[in-house]
């Protein structure tokens, strides 16, 4: 409905347009909302306060001659100028009758539009280092992502969702010499695993299959490779210059080949098991970007280059440094190393210079919160170089903090408890996590009751939803056993007889799911989404406990089952988007 008193308001417009009391090439497009007091009525437009000026009229004048101009409508009972000029409208009856033919006409599609109109979007999330499996940190960042990626794409947004692989640089060296130690470890050396390596048991996994396949191939003494090597920090050193000796002399020793061969058997493994498990918990990629490619193909020096050539790059003790306070940043930052190598910031502003090139209108990028003020600093460098840094918008999402029996899960392997995104997935379930995740904005923590997950009870906010749904095909079950042939009559046959307040209720609501997911959709908000499921399971369920919908008056049935049809059919869409299921039993 909001589409179409936008249209009657346009319509007005353009008669007033018309009649010469505004000019046509200056009116400007108002905002047409629903009433936040439903006393107000229904619906309320700005239309006279946006155009007063070009009118040279009192907004509230021009409210009176724009509600004149309104075209009669049917399903418009009503409307009234508020306050210095809003004008609210009031819907008849007919106009809620009317969601119910629509949703059974257009099933999956309700709710989703052409807003969008193709223009592409790239959405940017998760982007892990594989040095390690994912986290449940990181599954909070998969599903917003994921969500925010549907919720565009269901509104009309052409999307392109894009994992940027981190295969290059110190970290994953500092993989590939954890996987050689402990291999060495199995080829039977004794030596003391330096305190910065990776030290999960995946490591080991790694380290074993390079053993099962290569036997001692790859074998130095631990003597050989600790020659020299500066001490560790529990040994009174500094872990930074350990662990960067032992990469060297891993180099060294292995030689480029098979150096190379560790390297890439560590990080094949992981990024191969993170994609497993994003995909069984729902999440999959257009692309997945190597760093390494945007590296050799020289873009990342090009990056700097240009800023070198814009003013905004100056040598300082070796190092090359971004002017990024000339941008409102607190300090200066280093682009280039003073051993010649690129920071990962300066990887950073090449590949947001790749994506503008690329030819996104809009590049969203979904973070850990641990990337506070990489945004700015990023779109410092994008203005620098003369690029619409407006086009990039950056979400930090918050960590999850995981209870159980009230109490605060330690994030540790080590604890016995699990840390990963697969073992949170075992626990409480794909459905559940995917629901918890995206209950709040990304900025607000997020504190994970695994038992409340796990619950079978009207407390679980995703156990609520898909009850309700459940509970609609339980309806059509007993419908089915009982004999009685429900096959819904055409468009809004009955519907009038849908008089109680639990079905206005329901019926307003489901009038709204279109509205809501064009503003989930472009506030980049999933919550709005559950939190609307939440609402729409409570009319139902409040509705399903005060009536009888296989009840002996044939076209009361008939209207009672057309509305839990389309309650239902909403109830699967909202969850769809969501990445969750909607279970026929429960």
């Amino acid at each position: 409905m909001k589409s179409h008193i936008g249209k009657l308001v346009a319509k007005a417009l353009q008669q007033l347009a018309a009649d010469g009391i505004l000019d046509a090439s200056a009116i400007k497009a108002p905002l047409v909302e629903r009433a936040r007091d439903l006393a107000h009525g229904d619906f309320a437009t700005n239309a006279a306060m946006v155009n007063a000026k070009a009118a040279r009229m009192k907004p509230r004048d021009l409210a009176e001659k724009l509600v004149a101009a309104l075209p009669r409508d049917e399903l418009v009972s009503g409307v009234e100028i508020a306050g210095p000029g809003f004008i609210n409208f009031r819907l008849a009856e007919t106009a809620h009758l009317m969601v119910v033919p629509r949703i059974l006409a257009e099933g999956h599609a309700y709710g989703r539009s052409n807003l969008g109109q193709g223009k592409r979007v790239q959405v940017e999330f998760v982007s892990a280092n594989p040095t390690g499996p994912l986290h449940v940190g990181h599954g909070r960042g998969a599903a917003y992502g994921a969500v925010v990626a549907d919720l565009l794409a269901a509104v009309g947004f052409d999307v392109h969702r894009e994992y940027y692989v981190n295969d290059a640089g110190r970290q994953m060296n500092i993989l590939a010499a954890s996987v050689w130690l402990r291999y060495l470890e199995l080829a039977g050396e004794e030596l003391v695993f330096p305190a910065n390596g990776y030290k999960g048991d995946y490591v080991w996994d790694i380290a074993a299959t390079l053993h099962r396949e290569h036997g001692d191939d790859y074998r130095h003494s631990a003597d050989e490779v600790f020659a020299g090597i500066a001490a560790d920090e529990p040994a009174g050193g500094d872990k930074e210059l350990h662990i960067d000796g032992l990469i060297e002399r891993a180099q060294t020793l292995l030689g480029d080949n098979r150096y190379r061969y560790v390297f890439e058997l560590g990080l094949n493994v992981i990024l191969d098991d993170i994609r497993d498990d994003l995909a069984l918990f729902g999440v999959n990629y257009e692309e997945w970007y190597s760093e390494r490619t945007l590296m050799e193909s020289g873009k990342v020096q090009q990056a700097v280059e240009r800023l070198r050539k814009a003013g905004y790059i100056y040598e300082k003790s070796g190092a090359l440094w971004f002017r990024s306070t000339d941008f409102g940043d607190e300090k200066d930052r280093v682009v280039v190393r003073d051993n010649g190598q690129a920071t990962y910031f300066a990887s950073d502003i090449a590949y947001h210079v790749e994506k503008l090139e690329r030819g996104f209108e809009r590049v969203i990028d979904v973070w850990g919160a641990d990337h506070h003020g990489y945004g700015p600093r990023v779109k410092a460098a994008l203005t620098a170089l003369g690029d619409d840094a407006d086009k990039l918008d950056v979400l930090l999402v918050q960590f999850a903090i995981l209870y159980r029996g009230g109490e605060k899960v330690q994030m540790s392997t080590r604890s016995g408890s699990f840390v990963t995104l697969r073992e949170l997935r075992k626990e409480v379930g794909r459905d559940a996590a995917r629901f918890f995740y995206v209950m709040r904005k990304c900025e607000q923590h997020l504190d994970f009751d695994l038992d409340l997950a796990k619950s079978q009870s009207s407390d679980n906010p995703v156990y609520y939803v898909q009850y309700a749904h459940a509970r609609v095909c339980a309806v059509l079950r007993q419908a089915a056993e009982k004999g009685l042939q429900l096959e819904p009559s055409e468009a809004d046959t009955n519907l009038n007889l849908l008089l109680e307040d639990h079905e206005t209720a329901l019926l307003k609501n489901l009038a709204r799911y279109p509205e809501l997911v064009e503003s989930a959709a472009l506030n980049e908000e999933p919550h709005q989404l559950t939190h609307f499921l939440r609402q729409l399971a409570n009319d139902f369920h409040t509705y399903y406990n005060a009536h009888q919908f296989l009840v002996d008056d044939e076209a009361l049935r008939d209207a009672r089952i057309k509305l839990i049809l389309a309650t239902r059919e909403v109830l699967r869409n909202g969850l769809n988007l969501l990445g969750v299921s909607a279970p026929e039993r429960m």
